[in-house]
């Protein structure tokens, strides 16, 4: 072999050794498997898996912008007979769902905050419960007032003249066969002693619309105590609100009934006539409902069974029954509501004429009405006007009282 061979023989071999290092270089690692996020149909639209896990998860709520005008007597820091402010309100639920060997396993909470004028807020906990199958443990409405079994109490309109409309700590089990359901819940009267306040629901659902039936035994809430919540004998517990008052009828528990109708599609495609009525045997809070009310608490939730609508003047119904009428016409939507019931037997301590307080024993008629008008401007974005009327005559000395209320609602859900 001569030098001019050995010489050629080097070279390639160190072009071939460098070419494969270069090519060693530019080769691509394998990526780690990925577990992206899947879509889980379980439970209906906008449930997702949480990556590594086989819990569905589901985050929604809504924007709201609002405008409030509460008539008199409200009155406003310019010394006119009304007020007016804005509202705006964030909500957002988290929905998280898996199966199990006992059922369905579920935990739900929601937090949202609420301004008037611009007015500084801190976010809250409106509900947030534990379901296990059957089994639910948390905060959330009364079980006189949600939506367990399917079919929830009010009017169809927005101001729904829901008696008893409030939240509170809570153990109830739904037994639930096709359409029917059967519960039975225990709540927390917030009074700090043993006793809680017993519930019972019957709730019926099909195709057609639904039916139900509510009882509740309220250990706690009575005369005595509805006195002492509102202030005692000289405070106001009455629409009126220009007298103390002392509720006269009472024992030391309170038993309520409340039942309804809702019937889809009867009288026209799209709608919705929606009946219900309550007894309350006793004054019970279960028996409440708004009266006064101020741009700050108007349409309000109830944060708790001790602070029922802060702000506002509640009454107490004997009994009420009601109607509601929903249609739907594509993108545009009408409600209509009325009530009317009658208060517990109340004392009045008023001015004779001359001039010395004298007790008037009166209850009081009572009688509502709610008119909305709703469009949806593009999908997700709605619009709400709606407005209502309530009025409670007491006779006599007292005579009657009433407010205009109403709002105009834009809504941006997600």
């Amino acid at each position: 072999m001569n030098i001019k061979s050995l010489l050629l023989g080097s070279a390639a071999a160190l072009v071939a050794v460098s070419g494969a290092r270069a090519a060693d270089a530019i080769v691509a690692v394998e990526p780690e498997p990925v577990d992206y996020v899947r879509v889980c149909d379980v439970y209906g639209k906008g449930f997702y898996y949480i990556p590594g896990t086989e819990t569905c998860l589901s985050v929604g709520g809504y924007v709201r912008f609002q405008v409030n005008v509460a008539g008199d007597p409200a009155v406003n820091l310019e010394g006119d007979d009304y007020q007016l402010a804005s509202r705006v309100r964030a909500r957002l639920n988290f929905d998280a769902r898996e199966e199990t060997e006992l059922g369905t396993l579920r935990a739900f909470a929601r937090l949202q905050a609420t301004n008037t004028s611009g007015a500084s807020n801190g976010v809250a906990i409106d509900q947030a419960y534990i379901q296990l199958g059957g089994l639910l443990m948390g905060y959330r409405d009364s079980l006189w007032s949600s939506d367990v079994g399917g079919i929830e109490d009010g009017l169809l309109t927005d101001t729904d003249l829901v008696v008893g409309d409030f939240n509170t700590n809570q153990v109830s089990y739904t037994f639930a066969a096709g359409g029917f359901s059967a519960t039975i819940g225990l709540e927390d009267d917030g009074t700090g002693d043993v006793v809680p306040d017993i519930h019972g629901k019957l709730v019926y659902s099909g195709a057609w619309g639904g039916a139900y039936l509510s009882a509740v035994y309220d250990e706690t809430f009575n005369q005595e105590d509805l006195n002492t919540l509102f202030g005692g004998n000289f405070d106001f517990v009455t629409l009126s609100g220009f007298f103390p008052t002392l509720l006269q009828d009472g024992n030391n528990d309170a038993f309520a009934l409340k039942g309804g109708v809702l019937l889809k599609d009867l009288i026209a495609p799209e709608s919705q006539l929606k009946i219900e009525g309550h007894y309350a045997f006793d004054p019970t809070v279960y028996a409440s409902i708004d009266g006064l009310a101020s741009v700050n608490t108007f349409a309000a939730n109830n944060p708790n069974i001790l602070n029922p609508t802060p702000g506002s003047l509640p009454i107490v119904l004997e009994w009420a029954a009601g109607a509601g009428y929903a249609q739907a016409f594509g993108k545009l939507g009408l409600a209509v509501s009325g009530q009317y019931g009658e208060t517990f037997d109340t004392q009045f301590f008023a001015l004779s004429p001359l001039g010395t307080v004298v007790p008037v024993n009166l209850s009081g008629e009572y009688y509502s009405f709610v008119g909305n008008v709703g469009y949806q401007i593009t999908n997700n974005f709605a619009t709400l006007a709606e407005v209502s009327y309530k009025n409670v005559d007491f006779g006599g000395p007292i005579g009657d009282t009433d407010q205009v209320n109403g709002f105009l609602r834009f809504q941006r859900n997600f």
